[in-house]
């Protein structure tokens, strides 16, 4: 490849959650990233596209892998993404995508953080804002995680009640009189059947003197 032009991969990602939290879709992204591609005269080589996966790691998304192969084989030398949280939320990663960009001559571009890792001011802003997505995870996790204790501790368990159990008007769990009897014969008949096994290893249990 002509070291001289710029081919760019174009990476689009969305999860069901990103989709209904911010709105934006794949076909959106890549309109958007084809402008920016034809305003900074970079030719398109390829668009890879991972719908559906989360930005946990990179190992996992079949996309954003062949786009990395494709760069490794010098194929590209531009990758262009929408926002940062498209390519990764992990400081981790990062770092070893950052790596694996300078050691290929190749160059992250994101359009709506205007990040680009052609100078030192790009390469050290883009791992800022990694930091500040990650601790948004982490702060969120730790949120719901806070938000699902209080809420099992008060009765109010997610999702559908299990047999022997049923919702109330405050949508709390408690027991259900039509089905908890059939729980408690389970469990009758699974200690019977434990002590009928302990018993029948007793009794086959030879003594030696």
């Amino acid at each position: 490849m002509n070291n001289e032009k710029k081919i760019a991969g174009i990476y689009t990602r969305v999860s069901t959650e990103d989709q209904a939290r911010e709105g934006f879709s794949l076909g959106e992204q890549e309109e958007k990233l084809r402008q920016l591609c034809d305003y900074k005269g970079y030719e398109v080589y390829k668009v890879y596209c991972d719908a559906g996966i989360s930005a946990k790691d990179m190992e996992n998304r079949p996309q954003f892998q062949e786009m990395l192969q494709d760069m490794k084989d010098g194929k590209i030398n531009y990758i262009v993404a929408y926002k940062l949280d498209r390519v990764t939320r992990s400081v981790r990663d990062l770092e070893e995508l950052i790596t694996q960009l300078e050691k290929y001559n190749t160059y992250l571009v994101c359009d709506r953080d205007d990040v680009n890792t052609s100078t030192a001011n790009g390469r050290f802003f883009i791992r800022m804002l990694t930091v500040l997505s990650q601790l948004e995870i982490e702060i969120v996790s730790e949120r719901t995680k806070f938000g699902l204790t209080g809420a099992i501790k008060s009765g109010h368990l997610p999702g559908p009640s299990e047999l022997g159990f049923k919702k109330d008007g405050n949508k709390k769990t408690i027991i259900d009189p039509a089905t908890a009897p059939i729980i408690k014969r389970i469990f009758d008949l699974f200690v019977k059947w434990i002590i009928e096994q302990i018993r029948k290893k007793r009794k086959n249990t030879k003594v030696y003197k």
